[in-house]
């Protein structure tokens, strides 16, 4: 490690892009979402900026995110995103090139993995490493992953949601799926295009699931005003919708998450398995933050669960942990360029 080099955590996601800098904590949770300007292929907004932008633009400027499924789908634009990203953490008068640590998906394959390093690279890393999701989750959620005990972690973000058996700091099991936040907020929207005759948008579906949206049928049901598109008269209009029809909406992608889990515990060895009925299973991520997700998970597997404090900031904050002890989880690292 280079007496001036500077360590950089990054959760890059395929919702937010958070960084962790050890010693200062947070200092960046940004939207990954890019606006691009198609008349000169030029980026023009990176983050915030970019996501107030969507659904709001005029047809020579496109807003999207570079990461699909928590991998990179456009390259060039997550090399600057990241870029950007980096250098705002860093702030303006760094001299020195960062060490910097990413974290990726269970699932990923070594030429997806190969991406995300070259992209760190370009970007200004002079080193760059890879650890997958669920081990810095549950670094993060402060589950001490070295013993020879069994933990369960389920990291559920906005394109994957993984799932993992963790013993003696490594990976025992584990699945992806890509069915996660932004399927959640997707099959709301349908819901609502074929209930009410109603288009909304991306940012509306995703305040439903915040503000009304549980994994099970609630008996004192919260209700929210819906403002969208008519689709027979073309005009706008406001519409009802409660939580119970939120529940119905989105029960399919809740058992395509149910059945990751149930995946992975039949692949547990059986010592591990009562470990994890002991302890139950941890859920980080930002969507594990929807009603009732812990009673669900309960009811169809017969195991307890509970959500993380601060869950949407596990992953970055394993990051920061890794980094700071980097000789204790030197195993769990997959690729260093």
């Amino acid at each position: 490690m280079a007496l001036f080099s500077k360590q950089l955590g990054i959760d890059l996601g395929t919702a937010n892009t958070l960084v962790y800098l050890p010693g200062k904590g947070i200092v960046l949770n940004e939207p990954s979402v890019v606006a691009v300007s198609e008349q000169d292929n030029t980026i023009i907004a990176i983050g915030i900026e970019a996501k107030e932008m969507i659904g709001k633009t005029p047809e020579s400027i496109i807003v999207y995110r570079p990461m699909k499924d928590g991998v990179i789908a456009d390259y060039r634009v997550t090399e600057a995103m990241l870029r950007y990203f980096i250098g705002k953490a860093l702030g303006k008068y760094n001299l020195w090139k960062p060490d910097v640590m990413v974290s990726v998906p269970a699932g990923i394959t070594s030429t997806e993995r190969r991406a995300v390093v070259e992209a760190a690279v370009r970007a200004g890393a002079r080193n760059a490493y890879v650890v997958k999701e669920p081990i810095l989750a549950a670094i993060g959620a402060g589950i001490p992953i070295h013993e020879s005990k069994g933990h369960m972690v389920m990291d559920i973000g906005g394109g994957t949601t993984d799932v993992a058996v963790i013993s003696l700091g490594g990976i025992v099991a584990s699945t992806s799926v890509k069915c996660a936040g932004d399927k959640i907020d997707q099959a709301i929207s349908d819901y609502i295009k074929k209930t009410f005759n109603l288009a909304i948008g991306d940012k509306t579906a995703e305040v439903i699931k915040m503000k009304i949206g549980a994994a099970v049928p609630l008996e004192e049901e919260l209700t929210i005003t819906i403002k969208g598109r008519d689709f027979i008269q073309g005009l706008p209009r406001t519409a009802q919708i409660s939580t119970n029809e939120v529940v119905r909406a989105i029960d399919k992608e809740l058992r395509v998450m149910i059945g990751a889990i149930k995946d992975v515990l039949s692949e547990t060895p059986p010592e591990l398995a009562s470990d994890i009925i002991d302890e139950g299973i941890i859920m980080t991520g930002g969507s594990s933050q929807l009603r009732n997700l812990a009673d669900l998970v309960y009811r169809r597997t017969g195991v307890k669960a509970r959500v993380a404090d601060d869950p949407l900031f596990c992953v970055v904050r394993g990051t920061g942990e890794a980094l700071s002890h980097l000789d204790t989880y030197k195993k769990t690292i997959l690729t260093k360029k």
